[in-house]
């Protein structure tokens, strides 16, 4: 998803201000369909041992030649690039974030919109820290699935992660959740964020549950296969071409 024009770059500025001077302001992430949430800016520079298992395992799970989209401030790009001695391209909608990814040393990063890439092979796709928000809404995930086509190599693969927001939901008695469903898909959230007296425009962001993948996976000709489970309804999966 492009950025628009005037949209201010909350994390770009955010990134830079904790890598040049320290400053550790938190993002502010609001939401109607919920209270605000922080985003802490120190965690997006975090090391190996400080990331989550599941975003570990993803980065064992790495091969060959990786395009690391959404890479934020780097950390999973270094990780691949210092450490793993992979070939690895960071692309970010935020010019800010992706300063601070060449300053940090990555060797190829680029402000690039993941649907605007092309021209390229890649024989893995990194989606991760919801990997599944850049779709936005349920109806452009064939879209989503077409540029994967466009940028895997035959035999690549995606990792990508997310969570199932059904933990949301109340249970009935029977353990069963009731789900209004006029309103649409009970994933597809709309979020902006702020930081220092700027706010961003609204942008759709989608938590897409395993299933749901997974049926839309091989309507758009992939393999789904779940590779971790963490302990709050999040998931990685790696999905290949059939």
């Amino acid at each position: 998803m492009s950025k628009p024009k005037n949209d201010p770059d909350i994390f770009g500025k955010a990134i830079t201000a904790f890598y040049e001077t320290g400053d550790d302001e938190e993002i502010t992430v609001h939401s109607p369909d919920f209270d605000d949430d922080v985003i802490p800016v120190p965690y997006l520079f975090r090391s190996y041992k400080e990331m989550p298992r599941l975003e570990q395992k993803a980065l064992q799970l790495c091969r060959g030649k990786v395009l690391d989209v959404g890479c934020g401030a780097g950390s999973h790009s270094l990780y691949l690039q210092e450490e793993r001695k992979l070939e690895v391209t960071a692309i970010d909608t935020s010019a800010g974030a992706i300063d601070i990814c060449r300053k940090r040393g990555i060797l190829d990063a680029r402000n690039i919109a993941f649907e605007d890439l092309s021209g390229e092979k890649f024989d893995t796709v990194l989606l991760l820290m919801n990997g599944t928000g850049i779709v936005g809404k349920m109806r452009f995930l064939d879209d989503f699935f077409g540029q994967l086509k466009n940028l895997l190599t035959k035999d690549g693969q995606v990792l990508i992660d997310s969570s199932d927001l059904i933990y949301l939901f109340d249970k009935d008695e029977d353990g069963g959740v009731w789900i209004d469903t006029t309103d649409g898909y009970y994933g597809e959230l709309t979020y902006r964020l702020s930081y220092k007296g700027e706010t961003s425009n609204d942008f759709p962001w989608l938590y897409l549950d395993f299933d749901s993948l997974y049926l839309a996976a091989a309507k758009n000709g992939f393999e789904c296969e779940k590779v971790f489970e963490g302990d709050h309804y999040d998931y990685l999966a790696k999905l290949t071409l059939k």
